[in-house]
Formats: structure tokens, C-alpha cells, sequence
């Protein structure tokens, strides 16, 4: 487990875990300043990611959802992990289920995800389908606070995306990719530093 004075972090994915090896690989580069991941949780014990993790020492907590009658009965487990480890935030990296106030709040305001289009604009799954059926010129990555709803918390910072001239669909999500894995650890860095304060939907970055 960390020490005393470490920032940590969980993540929680549900897939691959390109974003959660990100994280790990800038947390080892020292690009996330006192932060550490101390833990990932994950809904799918065969996921690829579960695997990233091992090869990498983090701890895991995993579940099975189906098990539980209901998602406020796995979330109260989820909280006492959190709380055993000590978690100051939580990064969501391709967690691909909705979260219940059991989670949200104790974490208010302690607690991102990342959405690959440029907020309120195509919410929920396949936002970058969303986008390209409906013929933007720019798209891009958002991180934002959770508060429950389907990505409707307060937008903490933006990258954009333009769509290229020869651009196909696969061409634009790798590049969205791309933006998602160099603005999530920076992000990660800002609160692991203390520069990041929410008034409402205002979230402020101090230098």
C-alpha cells in the first residue's frame, strides 16, 4: 500500500484498460506529481485489464455484479475497498456501468471520468459514432466530475478534435484516443497537486 504521504488513486475499468496502463505507465514516470494507483476495481474478473494490473503490483477488487440483488449492495462493498485504501480520487477509465449515490457521494467532487466527445455534446455510449453520423468539423475529449448522471458533471477540461479532411471513423477514434491518453494523467496531475476547486458547475484549475 502507499505511504502516508502518497496521492492515491483508484481506477475503475471494466475492458482493455489502455487508459488505466496510461495512468500506470505516467504514474511510474513520475508525470502525476505524489499520486500512486493503489487500486483498480473492475465489474469483469476475465477482463484484460485485470491483467495490466497484475503485471504492474496494483492491487484489485473484483466482483461480479449478477451476484448482488442490487447495484447499491456491490457500490457499499466498492466504498469499504475505497475506504480501506485510503483513496482520495476516482479516476473511471472505460467503467461501463451507472453509478448510484452508495458511490457518488462519498466521492463528490473526488471522482472522474473521461468521455471521448467534447461535453454536453454526445453524451452516453458510442459518442464518437454519435459524432461522426452527425457530421461535425471538431469532436474531442472531455474529463468531467461524476455526479451520477450519464456524463452531465462539471466539465474540468476539454481537448478538441477536428475531423481531417481524409478522416474515416477509425482514423478519428484513434486520434480521439490519442487526445484521451495525454489530457487523463494531466488531469490526474491537477488534483494530485491540489489545483483543482469546484464551485458548482464551475471547476477551476489554479496554476
Amino acid at each position: 500500500m502507499a505511504s502516508s504521504t502518497t496521492y492515491r488513486i483508484a481506477v475503475f475499468a471494466s475492458g482493455q484498460g489502455t487508459n488505466f496502463q496510461t495512468l500506470v505507465d505516467s504514474s511510474s514516470a513520475g508525470e502525476l506529481g505524489p499520486a500512486e494507483i493503489v487500486l483498480l476495481v473492475c465489474d469483469k474478473p476475465q477482463a484484460p485489464v485485470v491483467e495490466r494490473a497484475r503485471q504492474a503490483g496494483v492491487d484489485t477488487f473484483l466482483f461480479t455484479p449478477k451476484a448482488y440483488a442490487r447495484r447499491e449492495d456491490y457500490e457499499a462493498e466498492i466504498v469499504a475497498e475505497l475506504e480501506k485504501y485510503q483513496v482520495d480520487l476516482v479516476v473511471l477509465a472505460g467503467y461501463m456501468r451507472l453509478l448510484t449515490s452508495v458511490l457518488v457521494e462519498p466521492y463528490a467532487g473526488r471522482m472522474i471520468n473521461i468521455h471521448p466527445s467534447l461535453l454536453p455534446a454526445f453524451p452516453g455510449k458510442d459518442a464518437i459514432g454519435q459524432a461522426w453520423e452527425y457530421g461535425v468539423k471538431v469532436t474531442g475529449v472531455t474529463v468531467h466530475l461524476v455526479d451520477g448522471g450519464m456524463d452531465t458533471g462539471a466539465v474540468v477540461a476539454q481537448e478538441a478534435v477536428p475531423l481531417l479532411p481524409d478522416d474515416d471513423i477509425q482514423t478519428l477514434e484513434d486520434r480521439i484516443h490519442q487526445a484521451e491518453q495525454k489530457l487523463y494523467p494531466q488531469v490526474v496531475s491537477w488534483f494530485a497537486a491540489g489545483r483543482v476547486t469546484a464551485e458548482g458547475r464551475k471547476v477551476i484549475v489554479r496554476r
